[in-house]
């Protein structure tokens, strides 16, 4: 009686600790995400600024060329999208007009074939919009101050970024100081990890960006489709969202080719073009490139994009999917945390290991059999 107590006065504690952990990490969202992201991206840059320093650079000049670098390469990609919306943003008078013409063509089919059904109207399509928007004020209003928190994140998060990097030798000596003498091996050799997975996730996902973006774009290219270099790069960003994101950036070039083309070839040719694509990065390019050095399960990590957009939206879903990477890092590592570092793998991996321990103790029992 005394043992089943004491197991749900543990039970309480936990959950209670989980409800307070969200709710601090929910509540401190402007803090915690812009220190993450700068912290991932320290992590990634980190070999170059190290780089530079064994060029006998000083530290300060190493970590600012570093972060101007950076900043080059993320202000060409945020210049290229924007030209891209800019261009697209003269179709859409093109795409309200096809909008309207299949509306049409879709009353007519109602009122020759479905009697009693009242036509769709493009006009309380409109106006149903515009209803939404003015009983949602309130909302927009926190749009708009999200936005200027979001600019306010632009300019820290570099600030941010060098220091983490100016401190990082700093800040991995004050880690190592926190634990006894005897695990400081054991510790060093987690932080050295987490930073490999870091740099293998970031590193892999960005090269295999630049590779759908490619293929995107030769697909789109080739059937005529407009825009074709923001839709494919557009695709291929949302890549980092597991699932989700493939599927809406597929949804958009396909919804384009039906509004502008006038066969129904286009928009059907553009989706087994994206889904051919789909099946060469699930099955190639992101298991060659990341998933062998970032190994997670697929339901863990389903998992991990609900609660991360519960917790922080999209820049949950896409910070939590590296976190939980990090985690299988450190309960690997951590004696009695192997079961969770074991739920988070990938089950295939798992599988290969358990048949390889099988396949070695069936070889050690038949030489056992020959020596007898």
């Amino acid at each position: 009686m005394r043992v089943r107590f004491a197991f749900y006065v543990r039970l309480v504690i936990v959950m209670f600790g989980l409800v307070l952990v969200v709710f601090i990490m929910r509540e401190a969202k402007s803090i915690l995400v812009p220190l993450l992201v700068s912290g991932l991206l320290a992590v990634l840059i980190s070999p170059f600024t190290s780089l530079l320093e064994r060029w006998r650079f000083p530290r300060a000049l190493a970590v600012g060329i570093s972060v101007i670098s950076l900043l080059a390469v993320l202000s060409a990609l945020v210049y290229f999208f924007y030209n891209q919306i800019l261009g697209f943003s003269g179709d859409l008078y093109l795409l309200e007009q096809r909008t309207n013409y299949y509306i049409g063509v879709l009353n007519t089919f109602i009122e020759e074939n479905l009697e009693g059904m009242v036509p769709i109207s493009g006009e309380s399509i409109q106006n149903a919009v515009f209803q939404y928007l003015y009983s949602n004020a309130a909302d927009l209003t926190q749009g708009i101050i999200a936005t200027a928190g979001t600019l306010t994140m632009v300019f820290i998060m570099p600030i941010y970024i060098f220091l983490f990097l100016y401190f990082r030798h700093f800040l991995i000596e004050f880690i190592l100081m926190s634990f006894e003498e005897k695990h400081k091996t054991k510790v060093s050799n987690v932080v050295y990890k987490v930073k490999l997975v870091v740099q293998n996730y970031i590193s892999g996902m960005f090269l295999v960006i630049c590779i759908l973006a490619v293929l995107n774009s030769i697909a789109l290219l080739s059937l005529g489709i407009g825009h074709a270099f923001l839709f494919a790069g557009f695709a291929a960003l949302l890549n980092v969202i597991p699932f989700l994101g493939p599927f809406i950036g597929a949804t958009l070039p396909i919804l384009y080719a039906f509004l502008t083309k006038d066969s129904l070839w286009y928009p059907f040719a553009v989706f087994l073009a994206f889904y051919v694509i789909q099946l060469f990065e699930s099955n190639l390019f992101t298991p060659k490139i990341v998933g062998g050095k970032v190994s997670m399960n697929p339901l863990m990590t389903i998992i991990a994009l609900f609660v991360g957009n519960f917790i922080w939206g999209l820049a949950g879903m896409i910070l939590f999917i590296p976190g939980m990477a990090i985690l299988k890092v450190i309960f690997d590592e951590v004696e009695g945390m192997e079961p969770y570092g074991f739920l988070l793998g990938d089950t295939r991996a798992a599988t290969k290991k358990a048949n390889r321990k099988s396949l070695k103790e069936q070889i050690s029992k038949v030489r056992g059999r020959f020596r007898l």
